[in-house]
């Protein structure tokens, strides 16, 4: 017998390898990837999937990921 899939599978199989949390914010600074997703009232900042740092509030999340990058130059 075939089930058919919900649409909750089919997004979460879309994620796989996304990190945990909901996903709130995206951007390419140079040649990397930077992503915050919120977890449990707090913003993690990724850079190309690799997690940064947790902070209080998505702009303190965005300003470490971005500066961090620009510092390492990452252009």
């Amino acid at each position: 017998m075939y089930h058919m899939k919900t649409f909750t599978q089919i997004r979460e199989a879309m994620k796989k390898g996304m990190p945990p949390g909901e996903h709130v914010y995206d951007a390419k600074v140079g040649k990397h990837k930077v992503m915050v997703h919120k977890e449990k009232n707090k913003f993690t900042a990724y850079i190309d999937m690799e997690k940064l740092d947790t902070y209080n509030s998505l702009n303190n999340a965005k300003k470490a990921a971005t500066d961090f990058v620009k510092m390492a130059g990452g252009k």
